[in-house]
């Protein structure tokens, strides 16, 4: 969503008498300049970690706008070689969801924040598990959807089926040529399709499945039943190996269920974070 229309879009929304203003800066954080947008005035931050390729703008329209601004302070981040946080180009060692997670928290603690709790899509909820699961004392409540602990040979086929944003639908690949320019858009998409299969060369795939039972905090795993990228086998090994995690599944949602159900996906994370 181009900014200027999503900044018009939160400012319509609520009462004239109840802040609802969007504000947008750069911090620095671990040698890098990371741009975030922050809205509400709300006792309990909450931090929106994006997917791959992802920013707040372009992942998190209908949470800035509408996730309830009295109860929480929102803030939506773009990683490192995301969204505005360039320079640097986005690069993919084997420990960029680890340089992630320590990045997100680095970044909430420099905003003062004395707790947080996540809500993370896509990359962003594996970002989400591995900050939990490190940094216990910090995180309060996380939810997450299209996340997954590991890489499998179906998981391979998917990814290399992204792997050419010229395939993409025109609709999900406008926002983010707009935001990147054609050439960089590509070139990240492929170095991601690399970046992720290199989890594919370890023993089980591994992400992060080492990592599961260390989280502590109060865990809600959505999942759509109708997502292409991400099997449900996913969901459930996150469920079961999460300790006292809850699992709730959307029948019609895809990959972007907190899109496309907004007002469901909203009322199920402020209900689960209050």
């Amino acid at each position: 969503m181009p900014r200027n229309l999503l900044y018009s879009l939160l400012s319509s929304h609520l009462s004239p008498h109840f802040s609802t203003s969007v504000t947008s800066a750069k911090v620095a954080v671990n040698g890098v300049q990371l741009h975030y947008q922050q809205t509400g005035e709300g006792d309990h931050a909450v931090l929106l970690l994006p997917g791959m390729l992802g920013s707040g703008e372009t992942d998190f329209g209908p949470q800035l706008k509408n996730l309830n601004k009295k109860l929480f302070t929102v803030v939506a981040w773009d990683p490192r070689g995301y969204g505005h946080s360039r320079p640097p180009d986005r690069d993919f060692p084997a420990d960029f969801f680890e340089r992630d997670a320590k990045d997100a928290v680095d970044l909430m603690k420099a905003l003062k924040f004395q707790k947080v709790s996540l809500l993370g899509w896509s990359d962003g909820g594996i970002t989400a598990l591995i900050a939990a699961a490190k940094y216990p004392s910090y995180i309060h409540k996380m939810v997450i959807w299209g996340a997954n602990a590991y890489v499998t040979d179906e998981d391979s086929v998917i990814y290399e089926g992204i792997r050419d944003v010229s395939k993409w639908s025109e609709r999900t690949r406008k926002p983010l040529e707009a935001l990147y320019g054609y050439d960089y858009f590509a070139r990240t998409c492929e170095k991601w399709v690399d970046g992720i299969r290199q989890f594919k060369r370890l023993p089980d795939g591994n992400i992060c499945r080492h990592l599961l039972p260390r989280v502590q905090c109060p865990t809600l795993i959505v999942h759509g039943e109708k997502d292409p990228l991400v099997p449900r086998f996913h969901a459930d090994f996150i469920h079961e190996h999460v300790k006292g995690s809850q699992l709730h599944l959307m029948p019609e949602g895809k990959h972007n269920l907190h899109l496309r159900f907004a007002d469901e996906f909203n009322k199920l994370a402020e209900d689960f974070l209050q």
